[in-house]
């Protein structure tokens, strides 16, 4: 049953209860009238155990995770950056982070998690807008990502833009290199 849905437990009816039927569960679609009624005849256990608070749904290494400490950790990319801006302002969408590198030229980055064909179309569109600006042209881009697939490199490679790949853990702290094989 597709969700979202409701779970009602209820004692079974007589002509239910008659057929040994000890509990019944009524699962019920919020959006139509399906239903599914699940007929217990018998539990043989029944543990409860309390998890304290539900935290709600938190995802660890979103976009936004990685600009955040790419932003802070911007020497990532290369001796001499510094960061210009995080979400940086266009008229077509922000710009991940601008930053200067060693020799004080622009460099729009654009940070996925994933990186595919879109995510170079999207900087290569943020290139050309931000390249009209006198201020900051000439502006280069880096496609940063966690993966890049192939098809991206190599067409990030043929329009001038450099490919990073992200190790989010060893961005976090978290990675022991001295306890890794490779």
């Amino acid at each position: 049953m597709s969700p979202p849905a409701t779970l009602r437990v209820s004692s079974p009816e007589d002509v239910d209860l008659e057929l040994g039927v000890v509990e019944q569960w009524t699962v019920q679609s919020a959006k139509t009238d399906d239903r599914l009624i699940i007929n217990i005849h018998e539990k043989l256990d029944e543990t409860s155990h309390d998890l304290g608070v539900d935290p709600g749904l938190i995802k660890d290494g979103v976009e936004a995770d990685l600009q955040r400490l790419l932003a802070e950790q911007i020497e990532t990319l290369g001796t001499g950056y510094s960061l210009i801006r995080r979400e940086y302002f266009t008229a077509i969408g922000p710009v991940d982070i601008l930053a200067r590198d060693a020799n004080g030229a622009t460099v729009a980055i654009e940070l996925k998690r994933r990186g595919d064909i879109d995510g170079v179309e999207q900087l290569t569109r943020y290139l050309e807008l931000l390249n009209r600006d006198p201020l900051l042209a000439p502006v280069r881009g880096i496609f940063a990502a966690q993966q890049i697939k192939p098809q991206a490199k190599v067409l990030a490679n043929d329009r001038g833009i450099d490919c990073i790949t992200l190790d989010y853990d060893a961005m976090r702290g978290v990675d022991d290199s001295e306890s890794r094989l490779f």
